[in-house]
């Protein structure tokens, strides 16, 4: 079958492509390849990584349509200044976190100004994210952080997602100080509204913008369908959220987790259609009780190879252990020495089964921990100022999940039974978490492809989402 669709990912270290056959809205996948990266010229690496296709029997169309997602330039720093810490502030960096940015810093404006301001210029971010006050609330915070912004006399874009009403004055300010600004709607226009779309695909631009300049990707952009690129972790994120949600022409498989790991980080999504369906009463503050349809935590310390000692320092080398496979055994000081070679070659593979132990017991503890932290709680006291009693479930309710998507290296290429293995244990004591309450189903990409179908899932929902549910059964 011709390979006439192409789906790059272009990472730091590798590029990678995934192939497959588009004939009246069915999708047929094909086979994937990568190589290293090529960042002076993004083609080459591009090319090679097609040829490991065509090495698989597969024939690429040389009028094929072609796509591509992109890390490689690790994400724009961005800082997000919101009015209070646990409404705009958060809301600011749940925009950012799918949209290609790394969130340096979150301040809101119970910080003291001298503090934000030396925190700009300390991190000297390429984007800041300015929200703060709903449509009818508060105007005085985005005064103050655009007179500190202009202060700072950093070089970044001011994304303005704030109070529509303070957005006139702070644009008048900002093309006075010479600084960059784009006005897009309020990212919390009422207390019970959550509007990213626009301030996240605001982001999205200036991450193409930079990775354009950065890191050699104008040539290989012109070669694409759409000439644009999307940031990988939104990409992910857009195939989850499809695959849960469904299209108007047919239905989605309903709520799910997708647990990610790489060599850097670990990150949860979860995507729950039901909460779509929620009354504005019963959302609350959507902020605070996690009631989006999708959300997504990145643990930024927790991964593979290069915060392999993050997992060590957060676990301790006794837990890793205990994850261990019994048969196998090893020291404390053999882990640590294990965490710190897995840093200095990132590209390490396992050499032998005790290895390969030690790599799934790293991949068990860093999600264990990241589930934890992603999913929400039972409160164990009583709390009267805030009226929680001892019991009460709080933040991300993952209790009805049924279905876990697994994706990252260590799933692709690791022992596909002992990998499902792996994966059904982070749920099996839930303990204080909101985690499923029954064993969910464990799915594992095991080509590797999430980030395609989130690629092609812009531009043909119906073809992708019959695809993965075919693929993720």
């Amino acid at each position: 079958m011709l390979a006439n669709t192409i789906v790059f990912d272009v990472g730091s270290t590798y590029t990678k492509a995934a192939a497959f056959h588009m004939e009246e809205e069915e999708l047929t996948f094909l086979g994937r390849g990568q190589s290293p990266t090529t960042l002076n010229r993004i083609l080459d690496g591009a090319d090679a990584a097609l040829d490991q296709i065509r090495n698989q029997g597969v024939t690429i169309d040389p009028m094929a349509r072609r796509y591509s997602s992109c890390s490689a330039a690790g994400g724009l720093r961005m800082v997000a200044l919101g009015y209070m810490p646990r409404v705009t502030a958060k809301a600011a960096k749940e925009v950012a976190m799918t949209a290609g940015a790394r969130v340096m810093e979150v301040i809101s404006c119970e910080e003291p100004s001298s503090y934000r301001l030396e925190v700009l210029q300390e991190i000297r971010p390429d984007i800041i994210l300015l929200a703060g006050g709903t449509d009818s609330g508060d105007e005085s915070s985005v005064e103050e952080n655009v007179d500190i912004i202009c202060r700072a006399e950093c070089h970044a874009t001011v994304i303005l997602a704030c109070n529509r009403y303070a957005q006139r004055r702070a644009a008048e300010r900002f093309k006075e100080a010479g600084i960059a600004y784009v006005r897009v709607p309020n990212i919390m226009p009422t207390i019970h509204e959550l509007n990213v779309k626009p301030a996240r695909e605001a982001i999205h631009e200036q991450f193409i913008h930079q990775i354009t300049r950065a890191s050699g990707l104008t040539e290989f952009r012109d070669t694409l369908a759409d000439y644009t690129v999307v940031p990988t972790p939104g990409a992910v994120l857009l195939a989850t959220e499809l695959l849960a949600r469904g299209t108007h022409e047919q239905e989605g498989v309903g709520s799910l987790i997708l647990l990610d790991i790489g060599g850097a980080t670990t990150d949860i999504h979860s995507a729950l259609p039901d909460l779509e369906d929620l009354a504005i009463e019963e959302r609350g503050l959507v902020i605070n009780n996690e009631k989006q349809f999708s959300y997504r935590t990145v643990e930024g310390n927790l991964g593979m190879r290069v915060s392999a000692t993050g997992v060590l320092d957060a676990v301790g080398p006794k837990n890793i252990i205990r994850a261990m496979d019994e048969s196998i055994s090893v020291t404390p000081d053999e882990v640590e020495d294990y965490a710190e070679q897995l840093e200095a070659d990132t590209g390490h593979v396992p050499a032998d089964e005790k290895e390969a132990c030690l790599d799934r017991a790293f991949a068990y503890c860093a999600i264990n921990m990241a589930l934890r932290r992603h999913a929400g709680f039972y409160a164990q006291e009583n709390d009267p100022v805030m009226g929680i009693m001892a019991g009460t479930a709080i933040g991300r309710d993952l209790r009805d999940v049924h279905k876990v998507l697994c994706a990252g290296g260590v799933f692709v290429h690791g022992d596909q039974e002992k990998m499902q293995a792996l994966a059904a244990r982070c749920f099996a004591n839930p303990g204080m978490s909101l985690l499923p309450v029954q064993d969910p189903q464990i799915i594992i990409d095991r080509n590797y492809i999430l980030y395609a179908m989130g690629v092609l899932g812009r531009h043909y929902p119906d073809a992708v989402l019959s695809c993965m549910k075919n693929m993720y059964r």
